[in-house]
């Protein structure tokens, strides 16, 4: 028999009812999938251009206002998402990004530059929506 009564016979296991287990922090986004989902947000109309202007620098802010109006990236009923976010650092202060974005059945690239600022913010320099729309591969 048990010495513990604070478990019910037969129970092994050190947990008590009603706790909940630790949750492992969620680590924070890197500055290129950050930007990838805000991007995603103006680009398939879920968000206004206006969102982006203090994030934006040079003509980046034109190209969004010149493609946000298509919502290049909403593809009818089904929301889309970033599948894929990557990024290189070709120079200090400046992060090349690539994202797949997925609707439903398509598939969609999508190219950034991120330039950080005297006041060590990162900011949208350029914007490239990519190629032809291709079937997702599942």
């Amino acid at each position: 028999m048990s010495t513990d009564r604070t478990r019910p016979a037969g129970r092994r296991d050190r947990s008590r009812p009603g706790t909940v287990p630790a949750q492992r922090p969620r680590r924070p986004l890197r500055p290129h999938q950050w930007f990838a989902e805000r991007l995603l947000a103006v680009l398939s109309g879920q968000r206004p251009v206006h969102w982006m202007l203090g994030h934006t620098i040079g003509e980046a802010y034109d190209q969004l206002a010149e493609l946000a109006p298509d919502a290049p990236l909403g593809a009818g009923c089904r929301r889309p998402v970033v599948r894929t976010c990557h990024g290189s650092q070709p120079a200090t202060g400046v992060v090349e990004a690539f994202a797949s974005i997925a609707a439903g059945e398509q598939v969609r690239a999508m190219a950034f530059r991120l330039e950080q600022g005297p006041d060590l913010r990162w900011r949208c320099a350029a914007i490239d929506l990519g190629g032809e729309r291709l079937p997702a591969v599942r």
